[in-house]
């Protein structure tokens, strides 16, 4: 039995489906593996794992490992790289959510920029957050 798979719209996958493929990461000790990005047998390795490990469909499969691919080639970017040294792990979170849901054509990929944007403000400290460091009495 084959599987219709457009590659100009790969489908939408779950987060947590997404999130998988960085959790394998993460366990194999490669959580910066988006900062400094992967040899082409490190993916096929993650693939391979993602490929036995994996429980869901095929289509779903693929389009988790077709996202990877996209996302590594994304994060190579200078300007991602630099919000992922700003924002740390947390940016992790936010851009399994955002490259499960995204549009992606396997010719171009994720749009760097419209990623970028996104992370930015859904990684972005609130005012809130911010607190307020007491003056200090300066003696004189």
């Amino acid at each position: 039995m084959t599987a219709n798979f457009n590659s100009a719209d790969v489908p939408v996958v779950e987060a947590s489906e997404f999130d998988a493929v960085i959790q394998m990461l993460i366990e194999d000790g490669q959580g910066l593996a988006l900062l400094r990005g992967l040899k082409e047998e490190e993916i096929r390795q993650i693939e391979d794992a993602l490929w036995t490990d994996f429980e869901g469909r095929d289509e779903a499969r693929l389009a988790v490992a077709l996202r990877f691919r996209a996302l590594l080639t994304v994060f190579a970017c200078r300007r991602l790289k630099a919000l992922f040294l700003d924002r740390g792990f947390r940016l992790l979170a936010a851009a399994v959510r955002e490259a499960a849901r995204r549009p992606l054509n396997i010719r171009f990929g994720f749009n760097a920029q419209q990623l970028l944007l996104a992370l930015d403000s859904s990684t972005a400290v609130s005012p809130s957050e911010i607190r307020q460091v007491p003056a200090l009495p300066i003696a004189a």
